[in-house]
C-alpha cells in the first residue's frame, strides 16, 4: 500500500514536472508566432489538445461519461470553450505577438488578482481593505513592467500589447469563475472545452480568411503548445493535486513558473531580461501571495 509520504513525494514530482513544462511555454509562443498567424497556430494546438484528452479518456475508459451528460452540460461546455481555449488564447497570442515574451508572461500573471476583482460582482464576495492593498501592489508590478521602470514618466512602449495581456487575465478569470461550480469529471470538461473551442477557432479562421497550414516549424510549435501548454501538463498537474495531502502542498510550486520562464526566455529566445521585469514580477507575485494570506 502506498504511504502518505510516498504519495506526497509523487505529488511534488508531478507538480515540479508541470511547472518545468509550463516554464517553456512563453518561449514556445514567441517562437511559434514567427512561423504562423495567431488563428492557425491556435487551431492546430487546440486540435492536438483535443486528441490528447480524448486519448486520456479512452485509456481510463471514461468516454462513457459523455453519454451521461445533459444538453445543459454541453451548452455549458460550449460557453466555457468559447472563453478558453478560443477567446483567451486569441487575445494572449496577440499580446505575445506585440510584446516581448518576458512582458507578456509577467503581465499575464496578474490573473489571480483579476479573479478576485471579478468575484466581487459575479460571486458577490466582499473584499477587505488589506486585500485592496495587495491588489494595488500587484498592479504596481504591471506598471513597472509596462513602463520598463519609468513609472513616473508613465510612458508605455507597447500599450496595445499591455491591454491585450491584461484583457487575457480577465477572460481566464471569468473561465475559472464559471468553471468552479462545474462538478463533472475534470478531464471530460477539458475535452469538451477543447472540442467546442476548436470549432469556434475554425469558424473564426473561415470568417477572417486565415485557413492555412503553417510550415514545419509552425506545425511543430502548435504540437508543442497543444501538448505542453494545454494538454499533457494539465493532466500532470491534476495528478499532482490528487496525490497531494492538500492542494496547498503543491500549489505554491506554480509560482516558480514565471521565474523559470525568464531563464528559458533569456537562453532560448535571447531576450535581455530587464531588471524592471524582475522587480515587477516580484511585486505581482508578492501581491498575489499577500492576497491569499490576508483573504
Amino acid at each position: 500500500m502506498t504511504t502518505d509520504t510516498t504519495k506526497q513525494k509523487r505529488a511534488y514530482l508531478c507538480a515540479l514536472v508541470a511547472a518545468l513544462l509550463w516554464s517553456t511555454i512563453a518561449s514556445a509562443f514567441k517562437i511559434s508566432l514567427r512561423y504562423s498567424d495567431v488563428l492557425p497556430l491556435l487551431f492546430y494546438a487546440s486540435v492536438v489538445s483535443t486528441i490528447t484528452f480524448f486519448a486520456y479518456l479512452s485509456f481510463l475508459r471514461k468516454l462513457n461519461l459523455l453519454r451521461d451528460l445533459s444538453k445543459e452540460d454541453y451548452l455549458r461546455s460550449a460557453v466555457l470553450g468559447f472563453l478558453n481555449p478560443f477567446l483567451y488564447y486569441v487575445i494572449l497570442f496577440e499580446a505575445y505577438y506585440i510584446l516581448r515574451a518576458q512582458e507578456a508572461l509577467t503581465i499575464n500573471w496578474i490573473w489571480p488578482i483579476s479573479l478576485v476583482l471579478l468575484s466581487i460582482p459575479i460571486l458577490k464576495q466582499k473584499i477587505k481593505l488589506r486585500s485592496i492593498l495587495a491588489i494595488i501592489i500587484s498592479f504596481l508590478g504591471v506598471l513597472i513592467i509596462a513602463t520598463q521602470g519609468d513609472i513616473f514618466g508613465f510612458r508605455f512602449s507597447r500599450p496595445t500589447g499591455v491591454l491585450l495581456a491584461l484583457g487575457s487575465t480577465v477572460i481566464w478569470a471569468l473561465f475559472w469563475i464559471y468553471n468552479v461550480r462545474d462538478k463533472r469529471d475534470e478531464a471530460v470538461r477539458l475535452f469538451l472545452n477543447f472540442v467546442f473551442g476548436s470549432v469556434f477557432i475554425f469558424v473564426a479562421m473561415l470568417l477572417f480568411g486565415k485557413i492555412e497550414i503553417p510550415n514545419i516549424n509552425g506545425i511543430l510549435g502548435a504540437v508543442y503548445i497543444g501538448l505542453f501548454e494545454m494538454g499533457v501538463t494539465f493532466l500532470v498537474w491534476l495528478r499532482a493535486l490528487k496525490l497531494a495531502k492538500t492542494t496547498a502542498h503543491v500549489a505554491n510550486l506554480v509560482y516558480l513558473v514565471p521565474f523559470f520562464s525568464l531563464v528559458v526566455i533569456h537562453f532560448v529566445i535571447g531576450e535581455e531580461i530587464f531588471l524592471s521585469t524582475i522587480i515587477g514580477l516580484l511585486f505581482i507575485i508578492g501581491g498575489i501571495i499577500l492576497q491569499k494570506l490576508w483573504y
